[in-house]
């Protein structure tokens, strides 16, 4: 029995010194990290600056892949299917787990085919309006909807199952209103048909202040649970009028499932070391730094798939 003990022991103690080793030489290699959007863009960009401090500090290339298509579920199945390896990583936003309620023929888990890494940064949307419209508050807004149920208001968003569309989906089941969504090619579109008049309402990014702040638009509510730093005098869609709203963007890592957790926690370790040292970069995009235990982030990650599967029911969303 002694003996056994002791080679238990033995394998014990050899395993801890292969997770130790395994975390201090990683990576080994140039690593490449998906992205579900073409260059350019929000998800792009906050990939790109965090990739530069993980190339800085592990010693080895961080590569944006950029895959754009099927909303994300390119570079979805891309990172299922890869080596568990840590040498493919993933950029995840809310599609990621919108997704499984929208696609039929998803062919991937989006929670059980990944481990989660950790929060990089979060993005308020703004509740923003025509500039033609008669409303500068949420309880306008609101009043003016109800009278006109017989011919609704519209609201633009960047595609079906897009985070705006999905946040205007609440709004609307939550404050008991009735708006038309009016679907574009992206937020670009989306956001200069709301300056063109084309559409009233819509649930836009950062992007919308600075015509706010020239008159193009009129943005009078903020999703998230506090008011934004880039916009401090604008008010929370629950203060101003619908109690209990909540929607917060939000940008994450994620790698393949079966990635060794001595990986995950080394990637985990230097994304939250690096984040306040890159929260004036990101502030600059609009953005607040989060950070998570990969727990943390894995728990949160499962909540935001079920609060919007509830959502996508209510609306009816599909993606075909």
């Amino acid at each position: 029995m002694k003996i056994r003990a002791t080679f238990l022991v033995t394998l014990l103690m050899a395993g801890a010194w292969t997770t130790s080793a395994l975390a201090q030489t990683y990576p080994t290699r140039s690593v490449r990290v998906l992205v579900g959007l073409a260059p350019g863009g929000g998800t792009d960009t906050v990939a790109r600056v965090m990739t530069q401090r993980l190339s800085d500090t592990l010693g080895q290339s961080f590569v944006v892949d950029n895959r754009p298509g099927a909303g994300g579920n390119v570079a979805g199945e891309l990172a299922a299917r890869a080596a568990p390896d840590g040498h493919t990583l993933i950029i995840v936003t809310p599609t990621h787990v919108t997704n499984p309620s929208l696609f039929r023929d998803l062919r991937y888990d989006a929670i059980k085919d990944f481990a989660a890494v950790g929060l990089i940064v979060y993005a308020q949307y703004y509740l923003s309006v025509s500039h033609t419209l008669p409303v500068t508050t949420v309880s306008e807004l609101l009043a003016l909807a109800k009278s006109r149920a017989a011919q609704p208001l519209s609201y633009a968003s960047s595609g079906i199952g897009s985070a705006n569309h999905l946040s205007g989906e609440l709004f609307k089941t939550m404050a008991g209103i009735n708006l038309v969504h009016v679907p574009y090619k992206g937020g670009a579109p989306a956001l200069n048909a709301l300056i063109a008049g084309e559409v009233q309402v819509s649930f836009t990014s950062s992007a919308a202040l600075p015509h706010a702040k020239a008159g193009r638009l009129k943005t009078i509510a903020v999703t998230g649970a506090k008011r934004s730093p880039a916009a401090p005098n604008v008010p929370t869609i629950k203060e101003a009028g619908v109690p209990g709203y909540e929607v917060v963007g939000w940008y994450g890592m994620a790698a393949p499932a079966k990635t060794p957790k001595a990986i995950i926690d080394r990637l985990n370790s230097t994304i939250n070391r690096a984040l306040p040292d890159l929260r004036e970069r990101y502030e600059n995009l609009g953005l607040e730094i989060a950070g998570s235990t990969p727990a943390e982030f894995s728990a949160f990650l499962v909540s935001e798939r079920d609060k919007w599967a509830r959502v996508v029911k209510l609306s009816g969303a599909k993606v075909e």
